[in-house]
């Protein structure tokens, strides 16, 4: 509770009895004019402007948002307060007629507004005495609808909480009203709602509650500070106790049970409320989410709304990949060096896993999604994909030699500076020649690489330059995934999906992901293209595929590894039938050299140790499964094409 909040409180009491009496008696004397005299003027003018009270959810201040994996097992709560809504049938007995017998005796009897109660708070006001007017209907209206008028002692705010209090017991049932109360008050120690309560102070829920745990909560919302048990347990035993002594007077209890429970102790059991801070087990899969909903929902909705999200998140998965990243991170021993990672379920476009960095405590930006980070090399696969698809055969021959003077402005190298001579297509993309894929590049036309990499899920801008095919544009982690996962979808794009329903508090859905797979790679030239990254894995750059092999996955895997010109970005992009994964490492604020064991970093020892190991584990039980083999594409005769280039 906030200092303002409890200022004004305190405020209420202090000044209590003459608001009670004089306010009270003005109370009824208004409520004689305004239902006798419906269209008095000054009464139509204090209700024009009275907010929406129609729906129960108005009248639940605040309830948690939870966020599910793919196993529909809770990852996440966002919330502003801590509360757990709960139904009448899962509260105590105890606390339902504890509550009545102290809050509101003749709940069942009035109809929102209770003019014998009334005039009993002015009596007991003018003799001394305290004693409350609002009925439970009442104190529902001022703690939700009227929140932002609750310190408000004016005979204008009374009119509108009675007038509302009248209209809501024609909606809804006296213990629909109960419940809903019973959920929105609050405990003390960030409590809100019985069930909070019950966890915060006795460790059990609200349905468990014994006659005196109930009647201490009870006590409580009358002043969470005084009556708090934690700090003050005299005032809290002393206020439990009226409670039991209001709920033997009205016949809820027996002399018997009312003695021993006033003799009962506390019996604390605290345990401390959680802490908010909504980001959950998984921080980075978290806020991506919220990020996604935020397009559509406002943030007070997405913290007190009650949402149900559920995720395509496979949480064993993701303990995987964050397992990996650690692991190569900590084993390579670089202060601020970061790895990001994401897995795509290329049949469904589905998230599995995610990681954004190593640690959300020291770094917050999503490396996977929040960056974009030059590719280099993996971003061949593009142009290879292009060329396959004009009818480029994985066969044809590339002068492969370092460097090569491509134009009187511009001369490329292979990393290294290596000289490969003359080598196949498919052989240029194991080794991975700069110099043998700018000149597919200008054979084939940037124009038309760029429409493949965004027929494949790249949305960064991408300029038509023949040096695109080198990775020097910048794509965020999650893009190169869900774009490998085409060639493993036999050349079908799925979007990559993180949500798969949404509901509302009362389980009605405001959302459910419909697929909109399309063809967008044809499949003989996905498999085509897919045989040749195969290579890369089986038969490429010995550190390369020797490492992946050496994790003994039982699958076929395809993919292509990228190292920009400084060493400064590290990737390995790979997939098998069931899984398409992402892998970058680097510096996320700079374009910092890498350096592994006191050499230049490569991708055999960040990225692809990561993809490896995730890989590995994530298919651990995974019966192995092939590539569908499709017939080979349409090729024109390799001496069609004019590559153009000199060797320097």
């Amino acid at each position: 509770m906030g200092i303002r909040t409890r200022r004004a409180r305190e405020h209420h009491k202090t000044h209590f009895v003459g608001f009670a009496f004089a306010g009270a008696a003005g109370f009824v004397a208004l409520l004689i004019i305004a239902f006798a005299f419906s269209l008095n003027s000054l009464v139509d003018k204090w209700l024009k402007d009275i907010p929406d009270f129609n729906g129960a959810n108005s009248y639940i201040v605040a309830q948690p948002t939870t966020i599910y994996d793919s196993n529909k097992q809770v990852i996440a709560q966002l919330s502003s307060q801590n509360r757990v809504v709960v139904d009448l049938a899962d509260i105590s007995p105890y606390a339902l007629s504890g509550t009545v017998d102290t809050e509101d005796i003749r709940f069942y009897q009035h109809n929102g507004v209770d003019p014998l109660g009334i005039i009993r708070a002015i009596f007991v006001s003018a003799s001394g005495g305290r004693e409350g007017a609002s009925t439970i209907t009442q104190q529902l209206v001022r703690n939700t609808i009227l929140s932002d008028e609750q310190f408000d002692i004016s005979l204008k705010r009374k009119v509108r909480e009675a007038y509302i209090a009248i209209e809501l017991e024609k909606r809804y049932t006296k213990d629909q009203i109960l419940n809903m109360y019973l959920n929105t008050i609050y405990y003390g120690n960030n409590s809100y709602g019985i069930e909070a309560a019950a966890n915060t102070y006795f460790s059990k829920s609200a349905k468990d509650l014994t006659l005196p745990e109930a009647a201490l909560l009870v006590g409580i919302p009358n002043s969470p500070t005084l009556y708090n048990p934690l700090t003050n347990p005299e005032a809290a035993t002393k206020r439990r106790n009226l409670v039991l002594e209001r709920m033997k007077n009205a016949g809820a209890i027996s002399e018997e049970q009312y003695e021993q429970a006033c003799a009962a102790p506390l019996g604390l059991n605290p345990t401390p409320a959680p802490t908010l801070n909504n980001t959950g087990k998984y921080p980075y899969w978290t806020n991506y989410i919220k990020n996604l909903i935020s397009e559509d929902f406002s943030e007070d909705l997405i913290l007190k709304g009650g949402l149900n999200i559920y995720t395509t998140l496979d949480s064993t998965g993701q303990e995987a990949a964050e397992k990996a990243v650690t692991n190569r991170l900590k084993a390579i021993g670089r202060d601020g060096l970061q790895s990001a990672l994401v897995a795509i379920d290329p049949s469904t476009g589905y998230i599995k896993a995610m990681v954004g960095g190593s640690s959300f405590k020291d770094v917050q930006l999503n490396l996977a999604t929040q960056t974009a980070r030059q590719p280099g090399s993996t971003f061949k696969i593009f142009t290879l994909t292009t060329a396959i698809g004009q009818g480029m055969s994985p066969t044809v021959t590339l002068n492969c030699n370092s460097p090569l003077r491509v134009s009187s402005t511009w001369t490329v190298q292979n990393y290294g500076n290596i000289n490969y001579g003359t080598l196949s297509l498919a052989r240029a993309t194991e080794v991975s020649s700069n110099t043998g894929y700018v000149q597919v590049a200008r054979a084939i036309g940037a124009t038309n690489i760029v429409k493949t990499a965004k027929d494949m899920g790249l949305t960064v801008d991408i300029p038509a330059y023949d040096s695109i095919t080198l990775g020097t544009i910048g794509v965020p982690v999650i893009q190169m995934a869900e774009a490998t996962s085409v060639l493993a979808a036999n050349g079908v794009h799925h979007d990559a999906i993180a949500i798969t329903k949404i509901e509302d508090r009362n389980g009605n859905v405001l959302y459910e992901h419909k697929d909109n797979a399309k063809q967008v790679v044809d499949a003989k030239v996905a498999y085509a293209v897919t045989s040749v990254l195969q290579g890369v894995v089986n038969g490429g750059s010995g550190a390369t595929a020797s490492v992946i092999k050496n994790y003994g996955i039982n699958q076929p895997i395809a993919g292509k590894t990228g190292t920009t010109e400084y060493s400064d970005n590290l990737w390995f992009v790979g997939y098998t039938p069931q899984i398409a994964c992402a892998v970058w490492t680097g510096y996320p604020d700079s374009n910092k050299k890498i350096i592994v064991n006191g050499s230049s970093g490569h991708p055999s020892n960040t990225s692809c140790p990561i993809w490896g190991e995730f890989v590995k584990a994530y298919l651990a039980n995974v019966a192995r499964a092939e590539f569908p083999k499709q017939a080979a594409p349409s090729y024109k005769n390799n001496s069609s094409w004019n590559f153009s280039g000199s060797s320097s």
